[in-house]
């Protein structure tokens, strides 16, 4: 068992964690140990708190993340094939660049604190998913050393780009489950593309799909999610 404590910088909504950041502190530790035909499902059980210790319980079977008796979030291995549909076709890094033009979330956005695409987090990873106008959003990701480093941060960068997929003013949601896969970490300083997709809709779930291409258009990264409607005023 180890202890993990979620810094300010990572929320998401004012007042607890950022949903991709917490799901890959668990996905990745469970990761860890798992065969190569298995990935890890994260399920966020609570809004995780911040500035706090929680328990890190690890093992081949599965991982959970727990504020005393509290689950936060617990992991479970499930087969690859399970994102085969998550590879969210790619487009050029200029491409890219012109979508988050169109990024709302400079405009109006739920979590404007959110690690990782809120304006008002000057510490985050300050990305602008942008609509490509087919129900895919990008933007792009120039990551420092000690973000690249991590993969952590890349389960935090295929959270927001596939959020914004949703019309999230019309439909405020956060993260609820993050089933990722790192194939391979980005250099540092290496311009980086991330698209998210719409998947569909069922009653207060949407499903999305992103994916991490390196400057080479290599996947990096994939994920499926699955969003939960909210009111954000519970969050915040």
């Amino acid at each position: 068992m180890g202890l993990v404590r979620i810094e300010g910088r990572f929320r998401g909504p004012a007042r607890s964690g950022n949903g991709g950041y917490v799901a890959g502190i668990a996905g990745t530790a469970l990761a860890g140990v798992l065969a190569d035909e298995l990935v890890p499902q994260v399920t966020l059980r609570v809004p995780p708190p911040m500035e706090i210790d929680l328990e890190l319980d690890v093992s081949p079977e599965g991982a959970q993340l727990r504020n005393g008796e509290q689950l936060v979030a617990g992991a479970v291995p499930v087969a690859a094939e399970f994102l085969a549909d998550a590879t969210v076709e790619p487009v050029s890094f200029e491409e890219a660049r012109k979508a988050e033009a169109g990024y709302r979330g400079l405009a109006k956005h739920p979590f404007p604190g959110c690690f990782v695409c809120g304006p008002e987090n000057p510490s985050g990873l300050q990305l602008k998913p942008g609509p490509l106008g087919d129900g895919r959003t990008a933007c792009t990701w120039t990551p420092a050393a000690d973000l690249a480093s991590d993969p952590v941060f890349l389960w935090a960068a295929l959270d927001c780009p596939s959020g914004w997929a949703i019309d999230l003013e019309g439909r405020p949601s956060v993260l609820g489950q993050l089933t990722a896969c790192v194939d391979a970490q980005p250099q540092p300083g290496e311009e980086c593309v991330v698209l998210g997709q719409l998947l569909g809709m069922d009653g207060r779930k949407t499903l999305t799909a992103s994916t991490l291409y390196d400057s080479d258009g290599r996947v990096l990264a994939r994920a499926r999610a699955t969003w939960i409607l909210v009111d954000p005023a519970l969050f915040n």
